[in-house]
């Protein structure tokens, strides 16, 4: 067995592959950019080494600077995690001929399944089921056109060395296919450096679903069920569970013996997943096979007590797998949902800067102990304190939870999303939160087209119906009930001018301009030594019991004997006195003031926020690497102004009205904050 590995990857999977380390015994070697010097991973690793500047082309894409390191510390392995070189061929090849061992496939396996066109047409030849299509690389938007009418409309038009939904598009009619076609070819060629395109038929209602498997020097490949991935956003994936909800048990053996059988033609070794797609039919079909660590491997290792991380090491050592096809388990149901650094309320856009606070709900299961069952594990390469940086993708945690079956799984996550704290930042667990309410999914009736179906325009607070909206209402009125009992309590105030505190209160939800709604409230028999006390709303009693610490971000408690978790902030927007409650994906803004306060308060007038129409703002927090416009130019509706780019991703800003560009206020290679002004309009 090795004694000291390196991990070449940063962020949670690197997290991850240490903690397994740690356990076998192996010493562990971090590799971090000049943007990851206070990282997890380095903290947690026996040894770090620097390897270049932020962006990750001049760092952990590096290499030479990998190996390097590799042979400066010792390292006798490479874990590659997922992302960055895990699925390079030349970089597998090239750690195998220094002597340093690759804990992944074979560098020929990864070559005979990284190229689309191949990999299909390998896996025809073994047997595995294929999409309908044209394989060879088409030369014109023309020949597009034509082999799309012969397949029959809908056809998908992709990239052959595509990925992350990059170099992909759907056609329904022969103008959409020669568009899609010129297009997906320029952005393939940017993107990838090479413009190969093909194309195969659409699978209607389609779900993605893959089958995980592992595979030893020894000739031995087996499958570990499969994975659901079809909740997906823009082809990114979103929430991932195992076992599937649509599958049957002859689908799955079906699917498993075909993955099986195209990882034995390859001559696989080490982890993989061959993705497929299955249509409503129960129909399926390949789609491509990642030669690595999946994102969501840690469903697999719920169901079936399984280290994914150590078999990977041991059979990089030259072990044997230590079980059968037939001792492989699929005990109880696993979710995960990627808690992700982007402002769902703002079109998904990122959300850079200091994690003012990180608190993951208790953790009951752990990455390293796959033995342990029905609870609730984060996977996360960051902590209380850190920075999310601009130059990485937008993942900062995966959250899992493992249940008896998919409903208490289901549950599980609910809970769990209402105790995950994140502050300074923006975050997805909102959306989370709704797509698990969602009628559809809690019914396991959704295919890869369910986000893009169900919220065409966007994500909203209104998407995010509470079940029992008065409870956020009392929750405030416990928060503020509790906060006023410590304010009385203070000693040293002048006698007559005292803090006083009643029973009667009114809730003002703070909404947009004169759209307050008001709640009469009445809070009883407070106690502070148990935290408990009754709230009337009118229509609603709630007993609310907590041991909530004031100032604390999460309470815990009962309501009516029940169990909760829920969120609290103070001081939102800009009113000081606002109080947050989070609760079930839904928030509730509110003051909550005396019944005089409250008649006072709504004869305060309202105050518009500033008229900023005239000005093109920053979306997100950025890295500005264009202005396109320059003082004293007119530009028309629609034309493009500038481009921000962050966590892999260019956003282009247009203009939305015609107009003369007065001053433009920011630079080139500028660091952008958000609504940051770029460029003002006369």
């Amino acid at each position: 067995m090795f004694k000291k590995i390196l991990i070449a990857n940063r962020g949670e999977i690197a997290c991850r592959v240490i903690l397994t380390a740690r356990k076998m015994g192996i010493k562990t070697v971090a590799v971090y950019s000049d943007a990851d010097k206070d990282a997890r991973h380095v903290e947690l690793a026996d040894e770090a080494i620097n390897i270049g500047p932020a962006p990750s082309r001049e760092s952990y894409l590096q290499a030479d600077k990998i190996i390097a390191a590799c042979k400066q510390t010792g390292a006798q392995a490479v874990h590659p995690g997922y992302g960055f070189l895990s699925e390079n061929a030349g970089f597998a090849k090239r750690v195998e001929e220094e002597g340093i061992v690759f804990i992944g496939p074979k560098h020929h396996s990864i070559a005979a399944m990284g190229d689309k066109i191949e990999s299909k047409k390998l896996a025809g030849s073994t047997g595995v089921n294929c999409i309908p299509g044209v394989n060879d690389a088409i030369e014109t938007a023309e020949k597009a056109v034509e082999i799309a009418k012969g397949i029959g409309y809908p056809v998908m038009i992709k990239a052959s060395a595509g990925g992350g939904g990059k170099g992909l598009r759907v056609a329904f009619n022969d103008k959409e296919a020669f568009e899609g076609f010129t297009s997906c070819r320029n952005e393939a060629r940017n993107s990838f450096g090479d413009d190969r395109v093909f194309i195969e038929k659409f699978v209607e209602e389609p779900r993605h679903i893959e089958i995980q498997l592992i595979g030893d020097s020894h000739g031995n490949v087996i499958y570990l069920n499969e994975r659901e991935c079809s909740i997906q956003r823009r082809h990114q994936k979103v929430i991932e569970e195992a076992p599937s909800p649509f599958i049957s048990d002859a689908t799955r053996q079906a699917m498993g013996e075909q993955a099986v059988a195209l990882a034995k033609a390859v001559k696989y070794e080490s982890a993989g997943t061959v993705e497929f797609v299955v249509g409503k039919d129960q129909s399926f079909y390949f789609l491509e096979m990642n030669t690595r660590l999946q994102v969501e491997h840690p469903v697999t290792e719920c169901i079936t007590g399984l280290d994914l991380v150590e078999l990977m090491i041991r059979v990089a050592a030259g072990e044997k797998l230590p079980l059968a096809q037939k001792e492989v388990q699929r005990n109880g149901w696993a979710i995960e949902c990627r808690i992700n650094a982007e402002d769902p309320f703002r079109s998904f856009l990122p959300s850079t800067g200091r994690l003012v606070r990180f608190q993951p709900p208790k953790e009951t299961m752990f990455a390293a102990d796959s033995s342990q069952l029905y609870g609730v594990r984060v996977d996360t390469g960051v902590q209380d304190g850190g920075e999310i940086p601009m130059f990485y993708d937008s993942m900062i945690a995966k959250l899992i939870v493992h249940g008896k079956d998919r409903a208490e799984a289901i549950a599980k996550m609910r809970e769990a999303l209402n105790a995950f704290v994140i502050r300074g930042i923006s975050s997805n667990i909102p959306f989370q939160a709704a797509l698990l309410a969602h009628p559809k999914f809690v019914a396991g009736d959704f295919n890869t087209g369910f986000i893009a179906e169900n919220y065409r325009q966007g994500f909203h607070a209104e998407d995010v119906p509470h079940a029992d909206p008065d409870f956020l209402v009392a929750l405030a009125a416990y928060v503020n009930r509790r906060l006023l009992g410590r304010a009385a309590g203070i000693s040293g105030q002048l006698p007559g001018h005292g803090v006083t505190v009643g029973e009667k209160f009114v809730v003002i939800g703070l909404g947009a301009a004169g759209a307050d709604v008001r709640h009469p409230v009445v809070v009883r028999d407070f106690e502070a030594k148990s935290g408990s006390s009754r709230i009337d709303t009118g229509a609603s009693s709630y007993e609310i019991c907590s041991n909530w610490h004031l100032g604390g971000a999460r309470i815990r408690g009962t309501v009516n004997g029940q169990p909760f978790a829920a969120q609290v902030e103070r001081g939102v927007g800009r009113n000081p006195l606002a109080i947050r409650i989070a609760h079930d994906g839904t928030r509730l803004d509110a003051l909550v003031l005396s019944p005089r306060a409250a008649q006072l308060h709504a004869l305060m007038p309202y105050k518009a926020p500033p008229d900023m129409s005239r000005f093109v703002l920053s979306p997100m927090p950025g890295l500005l690497v264009e202005v396109a416009v320059q003082p004293g130019q007119k530009v028309q509706a629609g034309e493009r102004v500038a481009v921000i780019e962050a966590m892999k991703m260019e956003n282009v800003l247009f203009a939305t009205a015609d107009g003369v560009v007065g001053k433009v206020l920011a630079g080139k290679g500028e660091s952008l904050s958000v609504d940051q002004p770029i460029v003002e309009f006369v």
